[in-house]
């Protein structure tokens, strides 16, 4: 040991989490309420991640999108209300009455609705020759939403939960397996003819999952596509940040630690298994389980040495590829440049060509349309982001650097006055963030959002679980089933909870 390496003085925790996601709060606060000795070791200054946020010149501004699924009252899929109940925390919520705006391609341009048949109908007055085929689709995605929202969502490891739950619910244990190998769009093709409306339902998916519906798991689907409607996208009063401060507040109320500016740069092995972890500061810490919430990039290339890749792992990456990262532009405008009944959240696209390409689709979200507290009055958030690869923005000097976000924000705010005609005139405060930016604060490998199948895949059998074939060491987050969104690694958090509950016998 180092004469410059410290010890904590906290002797050995059950579980290290590393990084404070909501996928890694999730984790730690089902353990810690379990009764485990928890510490999170988190780089930043506040919790959150990609679900943090920033405050600039009285605006409060979510560092991701504000479309949030999971704060329902009812059923089973509502996992961040039951993660913030775990551990006796709740957070006020105010429904938007339409998940999202879509401005497409040739004239198509509809409203996803709250209300389940007045989305259908606007669907059908633009689809008429397809209503059989849109009721016969949407109608499966209800199938496997009700055989999730009649169980209780745990690990999928753990084999006295499976036998627990296939007992209990047989039928909807069946009905989800027989769609883990099946794509969305292999299913929509069962449904749908027309090639516009095909296009409709890949532009559906890849507002989520950055790839369209033939890449997309039928069972992340028929999640998102129901529950829209059935527990509806719910903002949490005090913006999106709240949920991590206020898991971070429960973790430590339930007995857990979290310490920030602690940023972990490797993990300890001893007789290949995972003991521990080194800070940046040389202090390290012990456990007798380590949990990643960094990217399996991150993980594995970086927190560890390469002999401890296993072999599945590097096959898993000729699966997965990193999706891109994004340019995010955090805008304070005057209210007044946003017309009467504006919706919270609009896509743009204008040529379906593009829509995967660097820059092509358009993501907008306005949560002070929700939550006015927010901003100063008589202005408005709009948070605009699109998909931008890390390797555009290396190399560059910093005024070049400077430069080149200047015009790319310039050519956004542009297309966005299709939408919002007068939008460059209304800008009170602007804040550029590129891959570069998500890569330092996120402290995530090239900035990305998280995985994508590198080809058309089946379903979700190709995504890892929350064990490694490291000992000691499991991953957590949007890396791991069920994939990326808040309401998806709050899902891999109680999975991972759960089993790592179990391992150390609570």
């Amino acid at each position: 040991m180092s004469a410059t390496t410290t010890i904590s003085l906290s002797t050995t925790y059950d579980a290290i989490v590393i990084g404070s996601g909501i996928g890694g709060l999730v984790t730690a606060t089902q353990l810690a309420a379990k009764g485990a000795k928890v510490l999170v070791l988190e780089r930043y200054l506040i919790p959150g991640g990609s679900g943090g946020y920033f405050e600039r010149e009285g605006y409060r501004f979510d560092v991701g999108a504000s479309m949030i699924f999971g704060f329902g009252d009812k059923g089973t899929t509502n996992l961040l209300t039951r993660a913030l109940d775990a551990v006796n925390k709740s957070i006020e919520t105010i429904a938007d009455p339409v998940q999202i705006h879509y401005h497409l391609p040739e004239d198509l341009e509809l409203k996803v609705h709250r209300d389940y048949e007045e989305f259908l109908q606007e669907l059908i007055a633009l689809f008429p020759h397809e209503e059989k085929g849109i009721r016969g689709f949407y109608g499966e995605c209800w199938d496997v939403f009700n055989c999730l929202n009649s169980m209780e969502l745990l690990s999928l490891e753990e084999p006295r939960y499976l036998m627990r739950v296939f007992f209990q619910k047989p039928f909807s244990c069946l009905g989800l397996a027989k769609y883990l190998p099946v794509n969305a769009g292999d299913v929509a093709r069962k449904y749908i003819q027309d090639p516009k409306l095909l296009k409709f339902i890949d532009m559906e998916c890849y507002c989520w999952s950055v790839v369209p519906a033939l890449k997309t798991p039928m069972i992340n689907a028929g999640m998102v596509f129901s529950d829209r409607h059935y527990g509806g996208i719910n903002y949490p009063k005090g913006g999106v940040g709240q949920i991590a401060l206020k898991l971070a507040e429960g973790l430590v109320e339930a007995g857990g630690e979290i310490k920030y500016k602690a940023r972990v740069t490797n993990i300890l092995m001893e007789n290949g298994k995972a003991v521990g972890v080194k800070l940046a500061d040389n202090t390290e810490y012990r456990a007798e389980k380590i949990i990643s919430n960094a990217t399996r990039w991150d993980t594995f290339d970086k927190l560890l040495p390469p002999q401890y890749t296993p072999k599945k792992e590097q096959k898993w990456r000729q699966r997965y590829q990193k999706s891109p990262s994004f340019l995010s532009l955090h805008l304070g405008v005057d209210a007044k440049v946003l017309p009467e009944g504006t919706e919270c959240h609009h896509i743009l696209l204008e040529d379906w060509n593009k829509m995967e390409d660097e820059s092509g689709t358009i993501f907008v979200s306005i949560p002070t349309l929700l939550d006015p507290s927010l901003a100063p009055e008589g202005h408005h958030i709009i948070h605009t982001f699109t998909p931008s690869w890390i390797e555009g923005w290396q190399n560059l000097s910093p005024q070049e650097y400077q430069r080149k976000k200047e015009v790319a924000a310039s050519k956004l705010i542009h297309r966005l006055e299709a939408i919002f005609p007068g939008l460059a005139n209304a800008l009170d405060y602007q804040e550029i963030g590129t891959p570069r930016t998500h890569r330092r604060f996120l402290g995530r490998e090239d900035g990305t959002y998280g995985p994508i199948p590198r080809r058309k895949l089946a379903g979700l059998l190709g995504m890892p679980f929350n064990r490694t074939k490291i000992p000691g060491l499991y991953c957590v987050g949007d890396s791991t089933f069920p994939g990326q969104g808040l309401n998806a690694v709050a899902f891999s958090g109680m999975s991972c909870g759960h089993r790592v509950a179990v391992d150390l016998g609570l």
